[in-house]
């Protein structure tokens, strides 16, 4: 029996990009835990200019294109029902999405880029001062 996949997207650019961003958030869309904060944050006739957003935020990121002006953490700041467990679930969908459409290398690019931007948001959102971290506090 032959294999029918697509061979795995080995360069990124603007249009695998857009390739990742797209399939992803269609993921989070159908998300049981990730598809409401969404919702209530982004009506319907948003989406598109959400996704270029989006596709200029991890232009940014990947290219160093300079394409995303923005404020991440203050975006971040006005959803409604975001609790922190739902940046693993993010994360997992992510990182799922990036290994299914890249090569392992462009794929672990995306990872690790993806999970710097989680932590720094997850301290942003979530960190109070004279705390330490979640991750560094004592059991």
């Amino acid at each position: 029996m032959q294999c029918t996949a697509e061979p795995p997207v080995g360069i990124i650019d603007e249009a695998s990009i857009a390739l990742l961003i797209d399939r992803f958030y269609t993921a989070v869309r159908r998300d049981p835990i990730l598809a409401p904060p969404f919702e209530w944050t982004i009506a319907e006739e948003e989406w598109p200019e959400h996704l270029a957003t989006m596709r200029r935020f991890w232009s940014s990121v990947m290219l160093t294109s300079g394409r995303y002006s923005g404020n991440p953490v203050a975006v971040h700041h006005a959803v409604h029902g975001l609790e922190r467990p739902m940046f693993d679930r993010w994360l997992a969908l992510f990182e799922a999405t990036a290994a299914e459409l890249f090569a392992s290398e462009q794929a672990a690019l995306f990872t690790s880029k993806a999970r710097r931007i989680a932590s720094s948001l997850q301290l942003a959102l979530f960190h109070r001062l004279g705390m330490p971290p979640d991750e560094l506090s004592a059991s």
